[in-house]
């Protein structure tokens, strides 16, 4: 009878030694195994990579990798006010290139755009941004596009819509956002139809693109965003691969 009390207490003894290191064994390999939420592991990150080279603790040589950044830019809102890459500091952009008169894909994609406002605006996020940029800027105007967001119920707060010089606009899409593979020059038979989304991070690197006449490729995006607003809550590692050479 003593031993077997005996034997009774030895073995509840070893499961209370031994559970917390098994409980911290499977934490472990969960925590390593599952998806990451650290902000340059939850998402690909796109754009060309530039490597250079830079020392360790110790000094010694080794080489990493800098992401492509959004460059600067400077453009009109439909209230006129002067738009330029500082304003995506900080924020998790959408962006996309349209015209108000256009009556095939753009009408989809402000449709679906309109999804993300409203989604955003109700959990009232001040750190997401919407760029729409006008590839006819001669016809879209800071007055047409005041008149267009009126008309499409546009919150100038969270969504932008953006004129300039046709130039510049489409040098962007090209050279910043990579929508399109097709060259051109930005002239007077140039034109850019594309219905690609491009999603940004607060560091201005593109994460994401989708299509924006599809409204289940809209519905990731949403959720990538919010993916990408809790990645900047959890603290990350230092990441050797931050690095802005622009």
């Amino acid at each position: 009878m003593l031993n077997n009390k005996r034997k009774g207490f030895l073995i509840a003894l070893t499961v209370v030694l031994l559970f917390p290191l098994l409980f911290f064994i499977v934490f472990d390999y969960l925590n390593d195994h599952r998806p990451s939420l650290e902000t340059d592991k939850c998402l690909p990150i796109y754009g060309p990579k530039e490597p250079y080279e830079s020392k360790d603790s110790r000094g010694r040589k080794r080489i990493d990798t800098a992401y492509f950044h959004i460059p600067p830019f400077s453009f009109l809102d439909q209230n006129g006010d002067t738009i330029t890459q500082s304003m995506m500091n900080g924020k998790i952009v959408v962006v996309d290139f349209f015209f108000t008169t256009c009556k095939s894909i753009c009408v989809d994609m402000t449709r679906n755009l309109s999804r993300v406002q409203s989604t955003f605006a109700k959990e009232e996020r001040r750190d997401v941004l919407i760029l729409s940029h006008s590839v006819d800027p001669e016809t879209d105007t800071v007055g047409r596009l005041f008149q267009y967001a009126i008309e499409k119920d546009i919150n100038s707060n969270m969504w932008r819509l953006l004129t300039g010089d046709k130039k510049e606009i489409y040098k962007m899409a090209r050279n910043a956002y990579f929508i399109t593979a097709l060259q051109g020059d930005g002239g007077p038979n140039d034109f850019i139809h594309d219905q690609k989304l491009v999603l940004i991070d607060k560091e201005g690197r593109i994460r994401g693109y989708y299509n924006g006449t599809e409204d289940a490729a809209v519905d990731r995006m949403i959720k990538d965003i919010q993916t990408l607003l809790v990645s900047y809550i959890i603290p990350m590692k230092p990441s050797r691969q931050r690095v802005d050479k622009h």
